[in-house]
This record gives C-alpha cells, sequence and structure tokens, in this order.
C-alpha cells in the first residue's frame, strides 16, 4: 500500500472528499476529517478513531497501527504503516473512522457551513465633531 492507495480507498467511501488541512491532504465527511495523510513522508495515512478503538487496532496489529504522538495520539488519532498494510486492512480502518465520524456529524448536528456571499464590506460610520468656533458661528447666523 502507499498513499495513493490510501486517497483511493478514502474517496471510495460515500459522501468522502479530499481537503487540506495545515498544508496536508485530509478526508471529509460532512465536512469534518476522518482521516489524513499528514504523516505522508513517514510512510503513514491517519485514521481519527476513537481511543477504545485504538486500543484495539493496536493491539491486533502494533506493526500496522501506531498512536500518533501526544494529545493527538491520546485522543485517538491512529497511524496506519502503509508499507506493512494490506488494502483489506486499511479499508477497514477507513470504514471505521468514516462511520464514527458520520455518528459524531448526526449526534452534533454538524451540516457543512453555508458559503457567505460576496457582498461588499459595510462601510464603518464615522462621526464628524464640529468644532466649538462653528457651533458658536452657527448660533449667531440663526439669530
Amino acid at each position: 500500500m502507499n498513499i495513493h492507495d490510501f486517497r483511493r480507498l478514502a474517496l471510495s467511501l460515500p459522501g468522502a472528499e479530499e481537503s487540506s488541512h495545515m498544508g496536508s491532504p485530509d478526508f471529509r465527511v460532512g465536512n469534518r476529517i476522518f482521516a489524513t495523510l499528514a504523516a505522508a513522508k513517514l510512510g503513514y495515512g491517519n485514521i481519527m478513531i476513537t481511543p477504545d478503538q485504538q486500543a484495539a487496532f493496536v493491539e491486533d496489529l502494533p506493526e500496522i497501527f501506531i498512536p500518533v504522538a501526544g494529545g493527538w495520539g491520546r485522543g485517538g488519532a491512529t497511524h496506519i504503516n502503509l508499507a506493512v498494510a494490506n488494502e483489506d486492512v486499511v479499508l477497514g480502518a477507513l470504514q471505521t473512522a468514516h462511520k464514527l465520524r458520520l455518528e459524531k456529524n448526526a449526534k452534533s448536528g454538524s451540516k457543512p457551513p453555508v458559503t457567505k456571499s460576496k457582498s461588499r464590506p459595510t462601510q464603518k460610520k464615522t462621526t464628524v465633531r464640529k468644532s466649538k468656533a462653528f457651533k458658536t458661528k452657527a448660533r449667531r447666523s440663526n439669530k
């Protein structure tokens, strides 16, 4: 497996779209990320799953599934070592992440963002203060 295979499989899932986040390709459903190629230079694809799912994947196939370092990994972000994984394993992992993202989207009522029209920006209103001399002159002329 390689990053091109990972991309092909991710995009084969219903409603999946490719975008980018912080300069790296990601895969979204309902405008929310379920997988990335943020560690592609290391030969990894990444999936966003729960910590419990991650623990099960790592326990079953530790040579393929590696928790991402730091807080992202503690939250369930998981590397997939593409050089050792086969298509069935990667597809199954992507399906798990995709399904989880769909469930989270449904719970939160998440919808794709509405694009704003490109109307002209409103101008800031400015208050013009008249000088004391102008006010005095205006009062004299009104008499």
